[in-house]
């Protein structure tokens, strides 16, 4: 179902720590997630905690699914001096490239305590079928004019 990941994305995650100041960061980060199939859909959930749910943007184009989310700082002022900031700010991005035995137009998406779930139908024509077998006693009939 699901076709493939980055696998250089956790390792682009470490470099821009590394490389950023603390508690923010340059560039879109990795969400952590978990995919699995479940009966007759397939189940993503996202990590998002401390993202409003206004902040959040899913975006399917073909195969690809992106799932943007901005956590926004809660603490802000002239009063507000941040003594530890280890919690990332920012825009965080993560894209799935989903198989074509998916069903993409009937995506369902929903939030809670911080964890996005996305449920994503099987389709129908990915879905074991019986096939029946003809034999020559139940054959169709020719007919000749």
């Amino acid at each position: 179902m699901l076709m493939r990941t980055d696998p250089f994305r956790e390792l682009d995650r470490l470099a821009q720590q590394f490389f950023s100041g603390p508690g923010t960061w340059s560039r879109p980060t990795p969400m952590p997630m978990d995919a699995y199939r479940s009966g007759d859909e397939f189940v993503v959930e996202f990590d998002l905690p401390g993202v409003a749910p206004d902040a959040i943007d899913l975006d399917v184009e073909r195969n690809v699914l992106t799932v943007k989310a901005e956590r926004r700082p809660t603490r802000t002022g002239d009063q507000v001096e941040m003594q530890v900031s280890e919690r990332p700010l920012g825009v965080f991005s993560r894209q799935l490239f989903l198989g074509d035995t998916l069903d993409l137009d009937h995506i369902q998406a929903d939030y809670d305590s911080g964890v996005l779930t996305l449920r994503i139908p099987i389709a129908e024509k990915a879905k074991p079928r019986k096939i029946t077998i003809g034999t020559a006693d139940n054959a169709p009939k020719q007919i000749n004019a």
